[in-house]
C-alpha cells in the first residue's frame, strides 16, 4: 500500500510515522491500520474517532508506549490526513446510478472495486494483536460510518417496494490484495453507505421522527401496555368501573393502591415499598405475593405482615443497635438463624467473661510475688490483648394485657337477625342478613375494600340502625371499639398520661402511667405530646385507653395498620388469653391465624361462613385468580 502525498511542506505522512513510531509492526497490521486510515480519512473529525478505531491495536504492537504517547502519535496522524484531505482530489467513489439488488446475484464475476458499497473483509487470525481488541476496533469504525450514513440517508423512489440500494465506499486495499492472493480464509459480508426506505422520498426529518416514536412504543411494549395495566389494577382490586374514573374520585385508601399499582406498571430496576400492605384487603395481598414472586429486578421492602414477607422475601436486614445485619432466607428463617446467632453470641460472652476471671484470680493473688513477676506480666498483657465482648442488648419485649375480670355472659350477647342495611336506595349493602357472636368467639371478617366490612362491624357496634330486621346485645355487654382511623382520634397536643386522665378522671396519675407502662408507653414517653410518638406508639396509646374501661367484647378494625412485628406478635396472644369475644377485621395473615377459630367472608350482600377457616379461603381466592388468568 502506498501512502497519499503529503502536502504542506516536508510534513511526515502517516505511513511514514507509523514506520518510524512502530518499527516492529508486522506487515499485515501494519496494512490494516494503513488501509484503515487510507480509506476513512475524510470520515475523522478529531484525534478521538482516529484513537478509536486503531489507538487499542497500536498500543498492542508497542510494550514501551502507553495510551498518552499513542494518543499523541494519532494527533499527528489526524493533522497529516486532515492537510492530505483538503489538498487532494481523491474522495469516496459514489456509484453513478442506484444498484438493482436483484441483478447483481445472477453475476458472479462482479469484482469488489465494480461494486464499491458491497466487499467481503477477511478476519486476519495469524496477528500477534488481540483479536478481540481488533474487532472493538472495526466494530467502532464501522458505528462511526453507519451513524454519518444515517444523516445523509435517502429514500427509494416507489413506496412500499424495495427496489433500488445506493451504496459507496472507498475500496479497501489490504483486503483486495488478501482477497486476490487467495489467503482469505474467513469472511464477513459487509454493506456501507446503504441506504433502504419505504414510502415516497422527502427531507428525511419528519420520516426520521416517526421511525424513532415507533422503534421506542415497540421498545416499552406500548400496544400491550392497557392490557397490563388493567391486570395490575385488577389484581389490586379496582373493578373495570373504577378503572374509568378519574384519580381525584377515589378516596385516600384506593389512592395509595393507585400509587401502588403505578410503581408495579413502570418496573423498575430497583422497587421500593414501604408497607405496601397496609391499605389492601387479603386478596389484594395474596394477588400482590403472587405478582411479586415473578418480580425480575430488586425488590426492598419495609413491612409487618411476616406472611407477605415469608412469600416474598429472600434476605432480610435487621436494623437494630443502630447497625444493619443480614440474614438469608424468609423471615421465619430470620427468626431461627437471630435466635441461634444471639445464643452463640452469649456463650461467646459468658465464656470470655470467665476466662477474664480466672485470669484475674491469678493475677491478684501473685500481684506481690517477686518469683511470679513475668508471669503476672503476662497475664496482663493477655488480659489487654482479649477483644472487648459486650454483653447482648436486650430488645425490648412488647406485652399487652386485655383485663378481664368480669362474669360469664349467657349466649347470645350479639345477634343480628335478618337485617337489611342501605346507605341509599340504591345502595344497598346486606339483605336478610343473620349472623351471632358470644363471648367464646373468636371471629375474623374478610373480604375486599368496599365490601362492608366496617359497616357490618358499626351495625354490630349500634353506630348505624338496620333498615329492617334485629340487632340484639346482652344488657350486661360492654363493648371495646378499635377502629382503623382510632389513631388519628387521639387528641395529639397533650401527652399520653393527660389523654387518660381526660378519658377517665379523678384516679391517680400513677394509674394512669401503669397502665400505659403495659402497652410500652413509660417514662418519658408517657408525658410528651402524643403528636410525637410514632405510628406504632400513637396504636398503643389507643390500645391503653381502650382496655382502661375493661369491656367484656372487643370489635378491632384493622388494628395492625401501625404496629410493627413484635407489637402484632404481644397482641395476638394477649386476644388469645383474653376471656371474653373478639369479631376482628384484619388482613394480617399471621394475626388471624393466631386468633381467630371462625371466618366471616363479607360481600354480595351478604356474609358467608366458612368453615375451613383461612386456609380455605386462601384456596378460595387462589381458584379465582385461576379463573381470571392472575396466574
Amino acid at each position: 500500500m502506498t501512502s497519499r502525498p503529503a502536502g504542506g511542506g516536508n510534513m511526515a505522512t502517516y505511513v511514514e510515522i507509523i514506520r518510524h513510531e512502530f518499527p516492529d509492526i508486522d506487515s499485515e497490521l501494519f496494512q490494516y491500520v494503513t488501509g484503515v486510515l487510507d480509506s476513512s480519512a475524510a470520515d475523522f473529525e478529531s484525534v478521538d474517532e482516529i484513537f478509536e478505531a486503531i489507538g487499542d491495536v497500536l498500543q498492542e504492537v508497542s510494550v514501551s508506549k502507553n495510551k498518552d504517547d499513542v494518543r499523541e502519535i494519532c494527533q499527528k496522524m489526524f493533522n497529516t490526513l486532515k492537510l492530505n484531505t483538503s489538498n487532494s482530489s481523491k474522495s469516496n467513489v459514489l456509484l453513478k446510478a442506484p444498484i438493482q439488488l436483484s441483478q447483481m446475484t445472477g453475476h458472479a464475476d462482479h469484482k469488489t472495486e465494480d461494486v464499491k458499497g458491497i466487499w467481503m473483509m477477511r478476519r486476519d487470525l495469524g496477528t500477534t494483536v488481540d483479536a478481540k481488541k481488533l474487532e472493538k476496533a472495526e466494530a467502532r469504525l464501522k458505528a462511526k460510518q453507519e451513524k454519518r450514513t444515517e444523516k445523509n440517508s435517502q429514500k427509494t423512489a416507489n413506496p412500499l417496494i424495495l427496489e433500488e440500494a445506493s451504496a459507496s465506499q472507498a475500496s479497501n486495499k489490504k483486503e483486495s490484495r488478501l482477497e486476490a492472493s487467495g489467503k482469505n480464509k474467513s469472511y464477513d459480508i459487509k454493506i456501507e453507505n446503504f441506504d433502504v426506505s419505504y414510502g415516497e422520498r422527502g427531507d428525511g426529518s419528519e420520516s426520521s421522527k416517526l421511525t424513532e416514536i415507533y422503534s421506542k412504543l415497540e421498545e416499552i411494549e406500548a400496544d400491550k401496555a392497557p392490557a397490563r395495566a388493567s391486570v395490575i389494577l385488577a389484581g389490586l382490586g379496582f373493578s373495570s368501573k373504577m378503572q374509568q374514573q378519574m384519580t381525584r374520585e377515589f378516596s385516600g385508601g384506593w389512592r395509595m393502591r393507585l400509587a401502588l399499582a403505578r410503581a408495579l406498571f413502570a418496573k423498575p430496576d430497583l422497587l421500593l415499598l414501604d408497607e405496601p400492605t397496609n391499605m389492601l384487603d387479603v386478596r389484594a395481598i395474596l394477588w400482590l405475593e403472587n405478582y411479586l414472586q415473578t418480580w425480575q429486578s430488586t425488590i426492598l421492602v419495609v413491612s409487618h405482615d411476616r406472611n407477605f414477607l415469608n412469600a416474598v422475601a429472600t434476605d432480610i436486614v435487621h436494623l437494630h443497635s443502630q447497625r444493619l445485619e443480614t440474614y438469608r432466607g424468609d423471615y421465619e428463617n430470620f427468626v431461627k438463624t437471630k435466635e441461634e446467632r444471639l445464643k452463640n453470641q452469649q456463650r461467646e460472652y459468658e465464656a470470655q467473661q470467665q476466662y477474664r476471671e480466672h485470669i484475674q484470680v491469678f493475677i491478684d493473688r501473685f500481684r506481690y510475688n517477686a518469683n511470679r513477676a513475668s508471669q503476672v506480666q503476662s497475664k496482663l498483657k493477655l488480659l489487654e490483648k482479649l477483644p472487648e465482648l459486650k454483653p447482648l442488648e436486650k430488645e425490648l419485649e412488647v406485652t399487652i394485657r386485655f383485663p378481664d375480670n368480669f362474669e360469664k355472659l349467657s349466649p347470645p350477647i350479639l345477634q343480628l337477625t335478618e337485617v337489611d342495611f342501605s346507605y341509599s336506595p340504591e345502595h344497598r349493602i346486606f339483605v336478610n342478613l343473620s349472623v351471632s357472636a358470644d363471648q367464646d368467639s373468636r371471629i375474623c371478617i374478610v373480604g375486599e375494600n368496599g365490601a362492608g366490612k366496617t359497616t357490618l362491624l358499626k351495625i354490630l357496634l349500634g353506630d348505624l340502625t338496620p333498615v329492617q330486621g334485629i340487632r340484639h346485645a346482652h344488657r350486661n355487654l360492654k363493648i371495646g371499639y378499635f377502629s382503623q382511623h382510632h389513631v388519628d382520634q387521639l387528641e395529639m397536643n397533650v401527652s399520653s398520661v393527660e389523654l387518660l386522665a381526660s378519658k377517665f378522671p379523678g384516679r391517680p396519675e400513677e394509674e394512669y402511667r401503669h397502665q400505659l407502662g403495659g402497652y410500652g408507653i413509660s417514662g418519658d414517653l408517657a408525658v410528651r405530646p402524643v403528636a410525637s410518638l410514632s405510628g406504632g406508639q400513637k396504636s398503643r396509646v389507643a390500645f391503653a385507653q381502650m382496655t382502661m374501661a375493661q369491656p367484656n367484647f372487643y370489635i378491632l378494625d384493622e388494628p395492625t395498620n401501625h404496629l410493627d412485628m413484635e407489637t402484632i406478635e404481644a397482641l395476638g396472644n394477649a386476644l388469645q388469653k383474653f376471656k371474653g369475644g373478639v369479631i376482628l377485621v384484619s388482613h394480617d395473615e399471621r394475626l388471624i391465624r393466631m386468633v381467630c377459630k371462625e371466618l366471616w367472608v363479607c360481600g354480595c350482600g351478604t356474609v358467608k361462613r366458612v368453615d375451613g377457616g383461612f386456609d380455605e379461603y386462601k384456596d378460595i381466592l387462589q381458584e379465582q385468580f385461576r379463573k381470571e388468568g392472575f396466574l
